[in-house]
């Protein structure tokens, strides 16, 4: 995360445009891989913030590598994530309007392990079986991933 640490060093807690990228892991039992935050106890999907150079894709597998231990394969374009509604803060106070591209991906492999220093715990959930607490921006997003699952099955 230097390219956000060091904007922070100039911008303090302001918001600014956040560009990252997430992927929505789906076992082959359609359940959906959540991981438990340590820094809002919200649980989420692997995702995070773009380094200078990087693309959306590349970003994309290098957060769940680096948060889950699993290689992603084919990654599917879901949507994006854009605008007003995306105006997220921190515990700590930092604010940020996220400019984010998020995939499916059911072509995973590796051992799962937990980054500790982000993540609690990360377990499948089914999809209509969520965890309390797992859409921080109130977008209705796993319930958009619902949706697309039972339309494409």
């Amino acid at each position: 995360m230097g390219y956000i640490l060091d904007l922070r060093k100039t911008l303090g807690s302001r918001p600014f445009i956040m560009a990252g990228a997430g992927v929505l892991l789906i076992n082959e039992k359609n359940e959906i891989l959540l991981g438990k935050r340590t820094d809002n106890g919200c649980w989420d999907y692997p995702a995070g913030s773009m380094e200078l150079g990087e693309s959306f894709e590349e970003c994309a597998r290098r957060e769940v590598l680096e948060e889950t231990g699993l290689l992603c394969g084919k990654l599917e374009f879901f949507m994006d994530l854009s605008g007003k509604d995306t105006l997220y803060k921190y515990p700590n106070g930092d604010q940020v309007y996220l400019a984010v591209i998020l995939y499916i991906c059911r072509d995973f492999s590796g051992d799962m392990k937990v980054q500790e220093n982000e993540v609690i715990t990360q377990k499948f959930f089914a999809l209509d079986a969520l965890p309390e607490n797992s859409d921080p921006l109130g977008l209705g997003l796993l319930e958009k991933v619902r949706e697309h699952i039972k339309n494409k099955h």
